[in-house]
């Protein structure tokens, strides 16, 4: 019943931007971790940025000031903010989101920053 949607993912050039939605299926109240991954090709998926119940935001490194976190809890969604991406942000991003011990994935969506 749990299930991730992302979209916003495309092709952008060096130093654009991109906002990259999470539809979730079920009330945001029920998760007690949200946030957003990437895998590049042959690399580890890493952790990108996470927001948990609380207010505590965590970012990757690589990411910290150019990429935002954010909810809107009434409309069941999670975002991502991209700015100034640069092409080692090529990477397809998950959704990803904790419940009743459980973490859901959403399918992915694919972002190329090439020029």
């Amino acid at each position: 019943q749990v299930q991730l949607v992302e979209s916003g993912g495309g092709l952008v050039q060096p130093g654009g931007s991109l906002k990259l939605s999470c539809a979730a299926t079920v009330n945001l109240f029920i998760f007690d971790h949200m946030g957003w991954y990437r895998q590049a090709p042959g690399k580890q998926r890493e952790m990108v940025a996470t927001f948990t119940i609380g207010g505590n935001t965590n970012y990757a490194d690589t990411v910290k000031g150019r990429f935002t976190i954010s909810r809107d809890s009434g409309q069941g969604m999670m975002y991502l903010q991209m700015d100034s991406l640069q092409p080692e942000d090529t990477a397809v991003y998950y959704c990803n989101a904790h419940y009743m011990e459980t973490y859901y994935w959403g399918q992915g969506t694919q972002v190329t920053v090439s020029s």
